[in-house]
């Protein structure tokens, strides 16, 4: 039989095509379910528990499926390990119950928009594609739905963890920086395995996408080769903003809503993929042209008397934080803080030398943050909620400067999730007056 523990998406999509295959299943969750994924499950008679692990532990499970969010850690999964039963994800589980060509993008950073991006080219393409993994559905739902042809599915480290089998047509690593670490006993080296284990099982007739001048990725690269072809995408495929392939211009990216060169590596990325998977070059500008990035990646949310107010909540890291203060041309006034992931903000001196005018700490503890910048001599601004941000913001901002959300950390202090932190500073920059500049 397959146990399940959690019934988010992850877990309640993998329920679902064990259904549809015809093995027994059962799902557990610690909590409570939301009530459309109990729906689902009620829907389709896949019994459950919530609340606790109590039936699960009694249970002798065949396949053992775990949501990411769960650490090997934890007692139920380590009851299960010392039965020599060993967790899967759901990615690993799905996998083989799928017909279609796979394109998998990881990264510390720049996963979401790289794989919205990816799944956009191919759709202008005329693809019957879907985007799925930590974005939009679970994997094993995409599977479970029969409808697709190609599959673009974004992983997080620990997707990746619980993968055996699992091997992309293409895959994407966009680069490999400190996050996480608290989940990796604070070794990095384990990070960047996890991070290749997207490669572990392609031969010589995959693809393998890397950003070359990553230094983690260059390191591992020079020790270990992988059997697929590795493509190593690097700056200088940009040539005064425009994407050169092959010796042949195929887009402009100064019209694109993506900036900063972050993201012209995102795009190449995705380009490069989209390409081996049958795109027509000669529909990539289109495509560019016509993206629309998700929320909370360096999202303008407002412009007040020629201040720009710029939400990037999902900069949850240190790299994050980089590449954003990179693409700023504007004395930037910083909210940054939250919960820290054993940041290093050593690599961020220089740019804030160059970009920031204030720093504003927005978290129920700071002192990292402000000791790490207090030599710099611009003000700093101790503030433990959103409007106590805004409203320190406002001592220092100017007509041409940017108030810029990009925290370097986890929300979890203040907010539920990176969404709602961006949310709210998003309602909140909407009710500024102009008076309050």
């Amino acid at each position: 039989m397959v146990l399940i523990l959690g019934a988010g998406e992850s877990g309640t999509g993998a329920a679902l095509l064990a259904k549809k295959v015809g093995l027994p299943v059962f799902v557990s969750d610690q909590g409570l379910i939301r009530q459309r994924y109990k729906d689902e499950l009620i829907s389709h008679e896949i019994d459950f528990e919530e609340g606790s692990h109590d039936l699960a532990m009694e249970l002798h499970p065949d396949v053992f499926i775990k949501s990411p969010g769960i650490a090997d850690e934890s007692e139920i999964v380590q009851h299960f390990i010392a039965k020599g039963v060993f967790p899967i994800s759901e990615i690993e589980f799905a996998y083989p119950y799928c017909s279609g060509k796979i394109i998998a993008v990881t990264g510390s950073n720049g996963k979401t928009t790289t794989t919205n991006l990816t799944y956009h080219l191919l759709k202008e393409n005329g693809l019957n594609a879907v985007k799925c993994g930590n974005v939009g559905y679970s994997f094993a739902r995409a599977v479970w739905d029969a409808k697709f042809q190609y599959f673009v599915i974004e992983l997080s480290s620990f997707q990746l963890d619980g993968i055996r089998h699992f091997r992309p047509h293409v895959a994407v690593l966009l680069n490999i920086t400190a996050d996480h670490l608290d989940r990796y006993g604070y070794n990095m080296d384990a990070y960047i395995q996890s991070k290749f284990r997207v490669a572990k099982n392609q031969s010589h007739e995959d693809i393998l996408i890397v950003y070359g001048k990553d230094a983690n990725i260059a390191a591992y690269l020079m020790k270990n080769k992988p059997r697929s072809q590795v493509i190593s995408v690097l700056p200088s495929l940009l040539e005064d903003g425009k994407l050169v392939m092959d010796h042949q211009e195929i887009a402009n990216l100064s019209s694109t809503t993506l900036k900063g060169q972050h993201n012209a590596i995102n795009i190449c990325c995705a380009v490069e993929a989209a390409v081996h998977m049958g795109l027509q070059v000669s529909l990539v500008q289109k495509a560019l042209d016509t993206f629309v990035n998700d929320p909370h990646r360096m999202e303008l949310v407002a412009t007040h008397r020629g201040v720009q107010f710029i939400n990037d909540s999902k900069a949850t890291n240190v790299d994050s934080v980089f590449w954003a203060l990179d693409a700023m041309t504007q004395p930037v006034i910083w909210i940054a803080g939250g919960q820290d992931k054993g940041n290093d903000y050593q690599v961020l001196q220089s740019l804030v030398e160059k970009k920031v005018k204030a720093l504003v700490c927005m978290g129920l503890d700071n002192d990292k943050l402000l000791k790490a910048f207090r030599h710099q001599g611009f003000p700093m601004e101790d503030t433990h909620c959103l409007q106590d941000a805004l409203n320190a913001c406002m001592k220092y901002a100017q007509t041409g400067d940017v108030v810029l959300l990009s925290p370097a950390c986890a929300s979890f202090d203040l907010f539920k999730n990176y969404e709602d932190r961006g949310n709210q500073f998003k309602d909140m920059v909407r009710e500024i007056k102009i008076k309050d500049i």
